[in-house]
Order: C-alpha cells, then structure tokens, then sequence
C-alpha cells in the first residue's frame, strides 16, 4: 500500500492511495481461510469445501469488505502516523472509476487539518469580576414582587370603571366575518388588563368597562399569528362584563413567607437574599468570561479551516433566520447567505472554540460521568411524563451526549482559566451590574 502526498497548502491536504491488487488478493484469502473450518455446503462436509468454490460463492463480497478495510485502514494510519486531526470528516474518493478485480485500487483523500494552537500566557490575562451584595431595597423588592404574585382580586364598587391592572371577569364570543370560529369564546374569564396574555388592542378595548356592561371589541390578529386562518383578519369579540375587581396585594408578613416554603419572613428574606446573590454572581461571571474571551480573542491568532469557518457561519445565518421568524419552524425554505457580520462571528467562535479546547486538553480537563449524568438528568425534566425515554435517548446517542457534554467542559475550562489570570474583584451596585449586562446583549 502506499500513500503519496498531492497537496500541502496551510491546512489543507490531498493524498493518493494506492491499494494494490495482490494486497486484496491476501486479504480476501486471509478471510475464506479464517472462515472456511465453519462452512458447510452441499456434497461437502462442514469445513472441507474447497478453496476455490468459497472464493467463487463469497470472494464478491469479501473482495469489498477487504477493500473499505484497506482503505479506513490506509486513512487511519496515515492520521496516526502524521498526527494530524481533520477539521471535518475527510473525503475519501476512489478515482479508477472503471476499476474491475484484478487492478489496483486508487482512492484519493482529503481534509483540512486543525492547527497547531500557539501556547496563551493565561497568567497574562487581567480582568475585573464585579461583585454586588444583594441589600435591604433589593431585598424588599424581591418581597413585593412576591406579594404581588399572590395578590387577591376584590370586586370595585359598583359602577367603578376598570383600570390597567384591574381583573375583568367576562364572557365573549368572537368572530371573523360575522361567523364564530373555534377557541374564540369564553366563560367567566378572569383576565387582567395590562398583562398582554391576549391579542393585541382586546385588553386595552377593555378599560374603562363596567360591570353590566356589555362591549363589542374589535380586533386584527397579527400577520403571524400561530393560527393561520386567523393570521391578519379582523375580528370583533362581544363581551359581556360579569365583575370589575382590583388588585389587593398579599400583605408582608410570615403568612405570606409560608405560602413561599419558609417558616416565617425572616426565614424568607433570607432565601431570597441567597437567590439574589446567586443571581448576582451568575451575572458576574458572564460579563466576566465575555471579558476573558475579548481578551483571548485579541491575545492569538492562527490560521483557521476554512470548513469550520463555513459551516459555523452557516449555522449562525440560519439560527438568526429562524428567529427572526419564529412562524417558521422547519427547513423548507430559501437557502439563507451568511453575511459579512456572520463570517466575522463565526472566525471568532472557531478561534476560541479551538483554542479553549487545547487549553483544556493540556490542562486535562474532564467532563465526569456524574457531571454528565447530572446535566442530562436536568434536561429530562424539561420532558415531564417522557424523561425516561429522553434519558435513553441520549445514552444510546452520541453525538447528542456531546452536545450537552460540551458546555459543561466549556464552563470548567473558563474557570481553570479564571483561576490562572489576574482576577481584580470590583465592588458593583445591582444597577451597574444590568448596565454591564444589557451590554453584552446589545453587542
């Protein structure tokens, strides 16, 4: 067998393989004497067929099965030997196209090779962590927030006109065209203005209501509404107001802290002062590894292939797409172009995709198997009633243990590196910690 270089340029490589025929010959032998002693044929005793009638009968067959051996294993030794890993699976390409048995086999390969990683001073990296301690006012906030979420509705004095935030009850039936259309009608609805929970323009037609009073309000579906008979139409819904009430606010006290799990308020705002700092350092951490990863990003730079390239872009362009039309859930659509924008993302991705690798495979960072299973366990809950079929899944699916393996490794390198830079820890207010957040998104 021999394998001859076509192409060396960056990262790019071709080779020719050459397979030759006595190569196959011994190959397909070696097989029909391993199998021989175990087959039986009529007018021949088991193992006593001879040689000639197995090459007859099966060497078709093993004549392909030792030629892809041949093959994966030239492509796999040279990988061994050379040391080089592909970006992408190689092509592999057997060019004598009018080949018949008795020839050589010629089979081209190619691929692009991931690049040597240039070695990063990590002790270089200097960056700030902010730091926010939840105080009293967020705490209190946190609480009225919560006294809000289990507010009462009382009913208003009789002839009160409703507010924003004001609970309706109401029946109503809509209808398109003058004919009623299913999920369009109601009873006893208990809907809160000022909560967005219906189309738009129904709530706001819906203020200054009494109770008694009957309303007709009319409405237009959005352009992509998730019903596409309803997408766009108009509709007028008729609503029959039964009650006007207003919000009471649960008081402030250890009843409250009971309904929310703790033994009494002071129990409670400790909890929530716990949340908040979890929060707090959550968000942290991500200004922060955006921080690390600018400053990576600026500290090397390596050639890149040009697959990954592409298709990392690729996978941006079409994730955008889709949402920005989220009406749109399968593939059936025009190809979308990856802009300049896209290509710029996706070097920045596959630059720091790599180099977090290698950083850390020479830290020896590993995903545990309790890690792992932790990770998948959490996903499952996400499929309430299938978590066992989803759990199965991913055990017997490869590629999707690694996509949830991958952030995990991800997260552990970050700290490893966090962990060799120069941290300056800097005390922050909750506000200028939104404000470094809101930034990130805004990038």
């Amino acid at each position: 067998m021999q394998v001859t270089e076509t192409l060396n340029d960056g990262l790019k490589r071709s080779y020719r393989i050459t397979v030759t025929a006595a190569e196959l010959d011994d190959k397909v032998q070696a097989k029909l004497v391993e199998a021989q002693p175990g087959i039986e044929m009529k007018g021949f005793r088991k193992g006593r067929v001879p040689m000639a009638l197995l090459r007859k009968q099966f060497g078709p067959r093993l004549l392909g099965e030792a030629m892809q051996e041949s093959i994966d294993g030239a492509v796999n030794g040279h990988l061994e030997s050379s040391g080089d890993r592909p970006a992408m699976q190689p092509q592999v390409k057997m060019t004598n196209e009018d080949w018949k048995e008795g020839d050589d086999v010629l089979v081209d390969v190619s691929y692009e090779r991931l690049p040597e990683v240039p070695a990063v001073d990590l002790s270089a990296v200097a960056l700030d962590r902010l730091v926010v301690t939840p105080d009293d006012a967020a705490v209190d906030e946190a609480l009225a927030n919560l006294a809000d979420t289990a507010k009462t509705f009382d009913d208003r004095k009789k002839g009160s006109k409703a507010k924003v935030g004001d609970q309706v009850v109401i029946d109503f039936v809509g209808k398109v065209d003058g004919e009623a259309f299913e999920g369009g009608s109601a009873t006893d609805y208990p809907l809160v203005l000022g909560s967005n929970s219906f189309i738009p323009g129904f709530e706001a037609g819906l203020v200054g209501v009494k109770a008694g009073e009957e309303k007709d309000v009319e409405v237009t579906f959005p352009a992509d509404y998730g019903a596409k008979h309803l997408a766009g139409k108009q509709a007028v819904f008729t609503c029959t107001v039964k009650a006007v009430k207003e919000p009471k606010p649960a008081e402030v006290n250890d009843e409250l802290a009971k309904q929310f799990g703790a033994e009494d308020l002071a129990a409670l705002r400790t909890q929530i002062s716990d949340r908040l700092a979890a929060e707090y350092t959550g968000a942290a951490r991500t200004v922060a590894k955006r921080a690390l990863l600018d400053a990576l990003d600026k500290l090397v730079d390596f050639d890149l292939p040009p697959s990954l390239v592409e298709a990392e872009a690729n996978q941006i362009a079409h994730q955008l797409w889709h949402e920005e039309h989220p009406e749109e859930h399968g593939h059936n659509h025009d190809a979308i172009e990856p802009t300049d924008e896209h290509k710029r993302l996706a070097v920045r991705r596959v630059k720091l995709g790599l180099l977090l690798a290698d950083i850390g495979q020479k830290a020896e960072v590993k995903v545990t198997d309790q890690e792992l299973t932790q990770a998948i366990l959490n996903q499952a809950r996400q499929y309430r009633g299938q978590e066992r079929q989803f759990f199965e899944f991913i055990q017997q699916n490869a590629a999707a243990r690694q996509q949830i393996q991958a952030p995990i490794f991800e997260d552990k390198v970050i700290d490893h590196i966090f962990a060799q830079a120069k941290v300056t820890e800097k005390a922050a207010t909750k506000d200028e910690l939104k404000a470094a957040v809101d930034a990130l998104e805004v990038e």
